[in-house]
């Protein structure tokens, strides 16, 4: 079993020792593919918004510093095919959930909560640029993949 959701909003921190302390979104424990979970929790911890204002950004660095924690656990079961599709997940999921934001928006916001008409459009577009950023970043993204394959794999 697994969490199945283990975005931001999901884990439960300790504001004096700057540290999780739980995940606190168990209504999703579930079977599932663990590249959809990295995927989703690198979609919501490595996004920013740009300081130019341009869009969403995703901060290489964070995810960095999330892929080696998340590998250090998970190299055990971790195969060589697991690391390739690695990098198709992480910018799979912010395009799956624009789609979804979008598709809500032309249905007239019947699934995701909103508290404006277009906030789903808005929604939509950030994570629209988010994967555009992960795209422009993908030679960086998946040698860093790659660094963390040959340090976590059995040799």
């Amino acid at each position: 079993m697994i969490h199945g959701d283990p975005k931001l909003n999901n884990f439960l921190f300790d504001r004096h020792a700057r540290r999780v302390v739980s995940l606190i979104d168990l209504d999703t424990v579930k079977p599932g593919l663990v590249h959809y979970d990295i995927g989703d929790c690198l979609r919501s911890c490595c996004q920013s918004t740009t300081a130019d204002s341009t869009g969403e950004s995703f901060d290489l660095n964070i995810a960095g510093i999330l892929l080696e924690g998340y590998l250090e656990e998970a190299h055990g079961f971790f195969s060589p095919e697991d690391y390739a599709y690695l990098y198709a997940a992480i910018e799979l999921i912010p395009f799956e959930l624009g789609l979804r934001f979008y598709s809500d928006y032309l249905q007239g916001n019947i699934y995701f909560k909103v508290s404006r008409p277009e906030q789903n459009l808005q929604r939509a577009v950030k994570q629209f640029e988010l994967c555009a950023s992960i795209r422009r970043q993908q030679p960086m993204l998946k040698a860093i993949i790659a660094k963390l394959q040959h340090v976590f794999s059995p040799r």
